[in-house]
């Protein structure tokens, strides 16, 4: 019977637990092992609380930013007819009063990617220090995996929905265009009103990428490794293959999938090993698609395509072939561009 330990992995005795790092960094070992995170019920242990709870205040945050992007109409209508009618005043006012209210939004969505930054670092250092290996982080600290694993989550639905809504970079230009043409004649009653220029530009490179917060995320990870001099990249890089080859097990594996309680903990796990991916390959040398990687893409990519609900599973591959860093590099296989129709 499988051993369940303290924090909610469960694993076929010490030995394979011990093993695990090894198996799962080798794609032609052919030891079977069991292990199993528990998404849905881990909780902190005493020495996670302290990062836990200031991790959770910012992705109760992030919560509420993904709700809010979701109802985001945009002010596409009132921009057009501004627009086309340049000389009547009052369509110009009507456009400024909609647009308004949406940049502040903007602004609230841009300054989180900052505090998201502040804790992408928190964890990575807890997570990826030479105080104990991957195996000993993965077995103490499941509940910071699982918010790392939600961070990923918030990742790839923020650009999800950025993508989907042109409304975003079209309300913004107008307004900049807007607030240029009303600096010339009022600067002293704007300063109090709007976003300072450097806010401003600031704003306008985030939102230019497709994907803004991916960027963020492989961004800090890359910095964090290039500042932590002490930590080999190898630290950081594991954790990551570690956390998509746990995801593709329980996937893959009924005897584990069969254990989540809804489904939205199947499709949980789906994202975050393609976030996981997405930044490993940006973070990795050589990236993901290697045959030298840790990451067996070939398996990861047809566990995808043989899911019955190929709507969503289509968003996956997606992000896989257009948001990733070296899928077009030579070292990637004939085999895996096939699998992505490439």
């Amino acid at each position: 019977m499988a051993a369940v330990c303290g924090c909610g992995v469960t694993a076929c005795g010490p030995p394979v637990m011990g093993n695990l790092l090894k198996v799962l960094s080798n794609k032609e070992e052919s030891v079977k092992f069991d292990v199993f995170v528990d998404f849905e019920n881990c909780k902190p242990t005493e020495s996670e609380i302290e990062v836990w709870e200031q991790v959770e205040s910012v992705l109760t945050e992030a919560l509420d930013i993904l709700n809010d992007l979701q109802h985001y109409k945009g002010a596409s209508n009132e921009i057009k007819d501004a627009i086309s009618n340049p000389k009547k005043e009052e369509l110009q006012e009507k456009a400024w009063l909609v647009v308004f209210p949406l940049v502040s939004k903007l602004k609230r969505y841009f300054e989180f990617s900052i505090q998201f930054e502040s804790i992408i670092s928190q964890l990575l250092g807890v997570l990826c220090n030479n105080e104990m290996t991957s195996k000993e982080h993965l077995e103490s600290q499941q509940a910071l995996f699982k918010q790392f694993a939600q961070i990923l989550d918030f990742t790839m639905k923020f650009d999800d929905l950025k993508m989907t809504i042109p409304a975003i970079q079209n309300d913004f230009s107008f307004y900049r265009r807007t607030l240029s043409r009303m600096k010339m004649a009022n600067e002293e009653e704007l300063q109090n009103l709007v976003v300072s220029n450097e806010m401003a530009n600031h704003m306008s490179l985030f939102y230019a990428h497709a994907t803004p917060m991916l960027k963020v995320l492989s961004d800090t990870t890359t910095k964090f490794v290039a500042e932590n001099k002490d930590l080999p990249v190898q630290n950081t890089t594991d954790c990551l293959s570690t956390m998509a080859n746990i995801c593709r097990t329980m996937l893959e594996n009924p005897k584990y999938s069969s254990r989540f309680q809804n489904e939205e903990t199947y499709l949980f796990c789906f994202r975050v090993m393609v976030g996981v991916i997405i930044l490993y390959d940006h973070v990795h040398p050589v990236g993901a698609f290697a045959r030298s990687s840790n990451i067996d893409m070939k398996a990861t990519i047809k566990l995808i395509k043989d899911q019955p609900e190929q709507g969503r599973m289509e968003a996956l591959l997606n992000a896989l072939r257009y948001t990733t860093r070296h899928l077009n590099d030579e070292t990637t296989s004939k085999t895996i561009r096939n699998l992505l129709q490439l």
